[in-house]
């Protein structure tokens, strides 16, 4: 295909690897011995020649040079940098036994890879940030049309509008004039040929929804005399966030649409241990902090200790959370509100050092071992806020699928809402978790709330 990989940035890519890795060896060198010179050092210069030779060879299996600019991003390419030092260093470390290289010097080749890792990666977060520059100045971009008009074609305009740095320049709609899509379609179905030849079209996106079978083939049929891509677009967003699974019966894909992943038992068993485990240890080790913070609350301002609100759970069941309190008595006397940050009057003083820092929160461990919440997961609402936020909002039914947690991401990207509307933004990060959840995504959150903790930044 056109265009798909660069002439110039792809052998740019493998110098750029080939310089740092022999000039980390080289600077790893001199600081370990003091000197430059390691061709005259024959075991080192034999090993230097064992290094790019095994760098080549795993290059040429891994293929680390060769990815769509949808994965052209920082985290990806330093995952594609350290997957080959791991492969380099277990084939290096094989070679050192079988030639008993012992005389080798263990400092020397640790400053290598060090050295080798911090220089590729400045190398390539730098070749990113200057790429984005370039394409998003209108430099190195692919042009693509969408057959099919709807609102499912408009998603991907919107996508690439919004990563320019991606460099993929739109140039069309194509589809059976009507009434509705006449004024933005580029041309019929008919005229889609032509215009890719004469255009040099190298991206089209079909739209499965709004074009048939027959001409779909017609244009994966042609990919090949006029030199283009075909990428299909299906609408699965509704589906996927219910957690649906992709299944293969040989090489037909079959969509699970039952909840198998969201109550597969060894998630839920392992999350509920590490919930008990992780509350035990808070409430236990944390317990002179528990009695120094409820006496706080109670000398600071009059009324309990504690303060109980019915929270929606899991499935809709109804359950009573726990916080120490931070507001004055009777605070809601008119009815149910959201806090209007840190400067609502109805927050005590020392309440307002509780959010800030999130100790207010320290109850809910014993939610936790009631198993009415978990330490991660979407933050449990009122069902008073609940159906406001469903008419806003429908896809909220999606996280009562899961346990409401303690800590979210919604809660560290986003933090306390003062409306409906703040809810619903929160919302689209807590939306994240029930199909991305895993053991590390906890432990993950768990260490952004505190560094929020530690730096005082809660709302």
């Amino acid at each position: 295909m056109k265009h798909r990989y660069s002439v110039i940035f792809l052998p740019l890519h493998i110098l750029a690897d080939f310089f740092c890795l022999n000039g980390s060896f080289v600077a790893a060198y001199f600081l370990k011995f003091g000197s430059v010179d390691v061709l005259s050092e024959p075991s080192y210069a034999s090993l230097l020649l064992v290094f790019n030779i095994v760098w080549l060879v795993i290059a040429s299996i891994l293929k680390p040079y060769s990815f769509p600019r949808q994965l052209f991003k920082v985290d990806h390419l330093l995952k594609k940098q350290l997957t080959l030092i791991a492969f380099h260093i277990a084939v290096i470390s094989l070679y050192w036994v079988l030639v008993r290289g012992y005389y080798f010097s263990r400092e020397q080749l640790l400053y290598t890879y060090l050295l080798f890792f911090a220089v590729g990666a400045i190398y390539r977060i730098g070749g990113l940030l200057f790429l984005r520059e370039f394409r998003s100045h209108g430099y190195n971009n692919r042009r693509y049309v969408v057959v099919g008009y709807g609102k499912l074609s408009k998603t991907i305009t919107r996508y690439y509008d919004t990563h320019p740095e991606m460099g993929y320049r739109f140039s069309g709609f194509f589809d059976h004039p009507s009434s509705e899509n006449q004024a933005v379609l580029k041309g019929r179905y008919e005229d889609l040929a032509d215009y890719i030849r004469v255009n040099n079209i190298d991206c089209v996106y079909c739209c499965l929804p709004y074009i048939d079978n027959a001409y779909l083939r017609s244009l994966v049929d042609n990919t090949e005399s006029l030199n283009y891509q075909v990428k299909l677009l299906v609408d699965f967003r509704g589906f996927l966030s219910r957690g649906a699974s992709v299944e293969y019966h040989d090489f037909l894909p079959v969509l699970n649409l039952s909840p198998q992943i969201l109550s597969d038992f060894r998630v839920n068993t392992l999350k509920r241990g590490f919930d008990i485990a992780f509350s035990l240890g808070v409430i236990v080790l944390g317990a002179p902090i528990y009695a120094l913070v409820a006496g706080l609350t109670r000398f600071t301002s009059k009324g309990p200790i504690l303060y109980a609100q019915e929270r929606i759970g899991r499935d809709g069941k109804p359950f009573t959370i726990y916080k120490f309190r931070s507001m004055y008595v009777n605070a809601e006397l008119g009815g149910p509100s959201l806090s209007q940050g840190l400067q609502d009057r109805r927050i005590t003083p020392w309440g307002r050092f509780m959010r800030r820092t999130r100790i207010d929160e320290l109850p809910q461990f014993f939610n936790v071992l009631l198993g009415d919440m978990s330490v991660v997961g979407p933050r449990p609402e009122r069902q008073y806020f609940i159906d406001q936020i469903v008419e806003l909002a429908p896809e909220y039914k999606n996280l009562l699928r899961v346990k409401p947690g303690i800590t979210s991401i919604g809660q560290i990207k986003f933090g306390y809402a003062a409306n409906v509307e703040e809810m619903v933004k929160r919302l689209r990060f807590d939306l994240l978790y029930p199909e991305r959840r895993s053991f590390f995504l906890d432990v993950w959150i768990i260490a952004q709330t505190v560094r929020v903790m530690m730096q005082g930044r809660g709302q």
